[in-house]
This record gives C-alpha cells, sequence and structure tokens, in this order.
C-alpha cells in the first residue's frame, strides 16, 4: 500500500464507505482505515443473519441505500405493514380500543413536541415538552426516548428531537442491513485492523500514524463514532479547536442494546412473523424493554433495552443483561416459556472501544453541534463524517451515507488547500 494518497478516510462504516466510493468515483486515491476487523462499523450482520446494529431503512423512499437494495436484488419487507402491534398492561394483554388509545396517544405526543419545537422557541430538554398525566403518556416517552433514540428525553434537545424524528415507511432486509453494507464495500482499498493513533493536520498535508505505519494524504475525512471521539480515540494534531470538541461532547452516543432469543417448537405459536410487543410502564422506576417475534418467520424473538438501563446492564455483563432479558420474558409470558428460551447473541455496542455506543442525540441546547461537527478544518484538509453529522437524518445508516459523500464531494469542491485534489495532482 501507498503510504501517500489523495484522502485518508478513517473508519470503515457506512459514512467511510460511502465517502471512499464517492472518491475513487471522482479519480481520488484513497485508503481506509479501519480499526475492527470487519467493515460496516455499526451496521453488521453476523452469519445468523442477526443485524447487531442498523437493522431497518428508515424513510425507506428518501433513503439513499434503499435504491442500492433494489439494484442488489436484497428482498426488503415493510415492516410496518407486517407487524402485529401487541400491548402488555396490568398484567395482561391490551385489549383492542386500549391499543387505539395508546396509539393515540403516541399522535398527540408528537403534535404536542412539534409544537413545542417551531421555530424561534428556546430549545429545552424534550421531556419538558412531552404530554404528562394521560394513561399511556409515559410509555410513549420512554417508547420515542430510551427505546428508539436510546437515550431518555431528559438527555434530549428538544428541537433536535423533533427535527430527527423519521417516517415510514421502515424497511427490514431478509439478508441484513449489515449484509448490504458489506456488499457496497466490496473493491475499497481498506485496510483492517488499522486504529490511527495520531493524525497530524497542522501542515499542508495530513499525516495518520498507528501500528500500519504513516499515511500521508492531501486530506482526511473521519468517520469514526463521537464516543471514541469524545474519549480521545484519536490524538489531533494540533489539537482541535474548542467549538469543535465542545461539538463533539453535546453529541453523546446512547445506547441501544439487542438480544437474539432462540424460540424452540412449540414456545409461542401464537406469535407469527413481526409480532411486536411493549410493556406498560408499571410505575415511576419502571424501564420496560420491548421484543420483536420471529422476524421473517425464523424462531427467533428478539429483546431490545434502551437508555439509561442499556447502559447499566452493558456495564454489569452479558450475564446481567441477559438475565434481565429472561426475567422481563416471563414477566409477559411466563416463567415455563422464558425457561424454554436458547442462549441468546448479545451486542457490546456500549462496551465495544471502537464504538462506546450506538448512535447520537443532541444534548439540550445542541442542536448545532451537527452543523459545527461537519464544519471543514484546515482549509479542508480535515471533515468529520458520519449519522452525528447530519441534521436531519441523524442516528441512521441514511445519514451516515449522505455525510460520507458530501465530504467527498467538499474535497472534490475544491476548497482552499484541497483546490489541488486530482488523480493528476503533483
Amino acid at each position: 500500500m501507498s503510504d501517500q494518497v489523495d484522502v485518508l478516510v478513517v473508519g470503515a462504516g457506512v459514512a467511510g464507505i460511502a465517502a471512499a466510493r464517492a472518491l475513487r468515483a471522482r479519480g481520488l486515491s484513497c485508503v481506509v482505515l479501519e480499526a475492527k476487523n470487519r467493515i460496516g462499523g455499526r451496521a453488521y450482520t453476523d452469519a445468523t443473519g442477526f443485524d447487531h446494529g442498523a437493522s431497518w431503512l428508515h424513510q425507506a423512499h428518501d433513503n439513499p441505500l434503499t435504491a442500492f437494495a433494489e439494484a442488489l436484488g436484497f428482498e426488503t419487507v415493510d415492516h410496518d405493514k407486517l407487524r402485529q402491534r401487541l400491548l402488555f398492561t396490568e398484567g395482561r394483554f391490551a385489549t383492542t380500543a386500549e391499543r387505539r388509545a395508546f396509539a393515540a396517544a403516541e399522535d398527540h405526543f408528537w403534535r404536542v413536541i412539534e409544537a413545542a419545537a417551531t421555530d424561534g422557541a428556546p430549545d429545552r430538554p424534550a421531556s419538558d415538552a412531552a404530554p404528562q398525566g394521560g394513561r399511556f403518556d409515559a410509555l410513549v416517552a420512554h417508547w420515542e426516548g430510551a427505546q428508539i433514540c436510546a437515550a431518555e428525553l431528559s438527555r434530549m434537545s428538544l428541537h433536535d428531537f423533533a427535527a430527527t424524528a423519521l417516517d415510514g415507511p421502515n424497511l427490514l432486509l431478509r439478508r441484513g442491513l449489515g449484509t448490504l453494507v458489506a456488499t457496497l464495500a466490496e473493491g475499497l482499498p481498506i485496510q483492517l485492523n488499522a486504529p490511527v493513533a495520531q493524525l497530524n493536520w497542522g501542515g499542508k498535508e495530513v499525516e495518520a500514524s498507528g501500528a500500519f505505519g504513516r499515511i500521508r494524504a492531501r486530506a482526511a475525512i473521519i468517520t469514526v463514532s463521537t464516543g471514541v471521539l469524545a474519549q480521545g480515540g484519536i490524538a489531533f494534531m494540533p489539537d482541535l479547536p474548542v467549538e469543535k470538541r465542545e461539538a463533539i461532547n453535546a453529541l453523546p452516543l446512547g445506547l441501544l442494546s439487542k438480544l437474539a432469543f432462540s424460540i424452540p417448537p412449540g414456545v409461542l405459536p401464537e406469535f407469527g412473523a413481526f409480532a411486536s410487543l411493549r410493556r406498560d410502564i408499571a410505575g415511576p422506576d419502571d424501564r420496560p424493554i420491548s421484543w420483536i417475534a420471529r422476524p421473517f418467520g425464523a424462531p427467533v424473538m428478539l429483546a431490545f433495552i434502551g437508555g439509561s438501563l442499556a447502559w447499566e446492564l452493558s456495564r454489569a455483563g452479558k450475564r446481567a443483561t441477559e438475565a434481565h432479558a429472561l426475567a422481563e420474558f416471563a414477566r409477559v409470558f411466563g416463567v415455563e416459556a422464558a425457561a424454554a428460551l436458547g442462549p441468546p447473541i448479545i451486542t457490546e455496542w456500549g462496551a465495544d472501544p471502537h464504538f462506546l455506543g450506538s448512535y447520537s442525540h443532541a444534548i439540550p441546547g445542541g442542536q448545532a453541534a451537527r452543523r459545527v461537527l461537519g464544519e471543514p478544518l484546515g482549509d479542508g484538509r480535515l471533515i468529520f463524517a458520519g449519522e452525528a453529522c447530519h441534521p436531519r437524518y441523524a442516528a441512521t445508516v441514511a445519514g451516515a451515507w449522505l455525510t460520507g459523500e458530501a465530504a467527498a464531494q467538499q474535497l472534490e469542491g475544491g476548497r482552499g488547500a484541497v483546490a489541488k485534489l486530482s488523480k493528476h495532482a503533483p
């Protein structure tokens, strides 16, 4: 591998793959340095077909990866049209009327949030604007915060929360979203097991160093998570400007842990493919988890644990996470059914030093941090990309892909020091 390229891309997740594809399409040489022993970042499908991270193509009609999935022949299904929505409340499954009441509470929640987040209104924690007092208001707030955004509404900017809310369709891929991302990376110049220890961007070029040696480039696109950046996972020389460091800290990663339990024959026969279950909040300190049964008909039960509870269990370890999920399962389906489940696959996004969380949210007052994080530094020599940088599709593969492409296009656009970038540059 040459030690001199036009552009260095740090991270072979969705944003890094998008950036590398765009750079090569424009005739610019690049290398992608990936710290882990695999590609895909937080979009990873294992050999069993389980999506450890990103699973859905949200807002699919506007999602750039939808066209790739169609062109490559990936089978997709609209999850919203298939899923049977179940609610467990007061020790039983909810009636049709109660499920409708919950849906009405969700609609009311979003009307109130959107009204509170109008232009000119001061930013505040999203929880301050959420409806309170209705039968399902606490459950809706928990669902929309911890279970979807991977962080409680009290930790999130109202304006950012409203601006990044997603619509359908929400597509699932039979072969897994991580498989699609890996397919899109084929043929790219990616070096695995190559963590960047230091990146010097103070001169006319940038230089990355690590166990792989040293690589110089005219510019660098950094796509690692804000969790890693906040913990100093890469030493920048010179240090990043204060406003950039403040933006990173204003965009922490929440945590959504997932477990995949096998379902033996005869267990829960009444639950068909894609059935989803939410349990109602039983008290002020209750933090329910949620479930999806038999994706694509597979004998699997998926558990989702979000927000502060996910962090607590992650720190306690896999055994604690599994025990909590089984206790939750038994609470709804009974001890005998819980005992019949097979050993789970458990994600480890919070503990993995290459990520340190699942996806970003903006803290109260921090909505502008997404724009600040994405602004180029050093006359365009250093650009950050990834889901945390996108003001509309944050926390999604769409946001990661679009910012990766945009970073490559900024380099091609000829700003300042990178105006000379071309495949013929001296």
